[in-house]
Formats: structure tokens, sequence, C-alpha cells
């Protein structure tokens, strides 16, 4: 279970993201980034956020959060940029623009960032064995049997962790909303 101050930090984050989503948006967007890019930099953005030390987050005003916040979104797309030898078009960026047909906007891209970063935090919260049968089984989707030979477990002990970690990650993920 994750402790008042985690729970603080990222109610407060998440409070902030839903505020500003169209702007920190735009911002990934200007820096010539398209909708999936935007949101994987939104996604690191927040993660990066929210590993710095929790007392100087929860020293941090709104705006100054949201400054910062701005700041680490608008780096990681220009390292995005960097990182796949691309130039940064000179042309004026809509940020209404939508993905077109009935792909998923900015903000609903954005909302399952949120969730992402969420679920995250939430792993992270998990014991190591836990940890360690989640991503095996639910992420890199092996089999029980490889996960239990993998771990140096019996098959039925990695069946009742994937149990016991999904129900723990419900209850992160609801105590969130």
């Amino acid at each position: 279970m994750q402790s008042p101050a985690k729970d603080d930090v990222l109610d407060r984050l998440s409070r902030i993201a839903r505020r500003e989503r169209g702007a920190l948006s735009a911002v990934a967007r200007s820096e010539g980034l398209d909708a999936e890019e935007a949101l994987e930099c939104l996604q690191d953005a927040l993660c990066t956020f929210l590993s710095r030390e929790r007392s100087e987050v929860a020293a941090m005003d709104d705006d100054h959060a949201v400054a910062s916040v701005r700041t680490i979104v608008r780096n990681a797309a220009r390292n995005f940029r960097r990182r796949h030898r691309r130039r940064l078009h000179h042309e004026a960026v809509d940020a209404a623009h939508d993905l077109p047909g009935g792909a998923p906007n900015a903000e609903e891209l954005l909302a399952h960032a949120e969730d992402v970063v969420r679920l995250r935090m939430c792993v992270a919260e998990l014991c190591s064995v836990q940890r360690a049968v989640v991503m095996l089984r639910l992420l890199d989707e092996r089999t029980g049997e490889d996960a239990a030979e993998q771990l140096g477990l019996e098959r039925g002990y990695v069946d009742v962790l994937v149990h016991r970690a999904k129900a723990a990650l419900r209850v992160c993920m609801r105590h969130g909303e």
C-alpha cells in the first residue's frame, strides 16, 4: 500500500496533469512531435517528475510544479528528436489537431499516460517477488511454468502471487481515482 505522502504527490500530479493536459501536449507538439511521440514524452516527463525527491515536490506550489513538468516535457521532446536525428520543422503546429479518424485526441492520450504512470508506481509498491512475477507473467507474457522455473518457485505459488498482485494493483489503481 502506498504511504500518504506518495498518495498526495500522485494525486497532486494527477490533478495538475489533467488540468494542464492541453498545454503539456502543446509543448511536446511544438517541438515537432506527432501525437504518439508527444504521449511518450509526456509519460517520460511524468515519471521523471515523480522520481524527484518527495519533499522537493511537496514543497513546490502548483505554478512551480506545472513549470517544472513543462520543462521536463520540452527536454524529453528535444531528446526524442535528437535520438531519432530529426530536425524541428518550423511550421505552425496547432495544438487542436487531433489524430485522423476515430483515433484518440491528445487529452485521451494524456489520460492514458497518467494511468500508465500510476500503474508503474503501483507495481513499484509490490514486494520484489510479486513484482518479478508481474513482470514475467503479465508484461513479458511468459507461461506460468516459465515464470516458476526462472524464479525457482512452484507453479501454484506463481499463480497465487499473480492473483494477489492483481488484487493489490486494482486497489492501488482505484485509490488514485
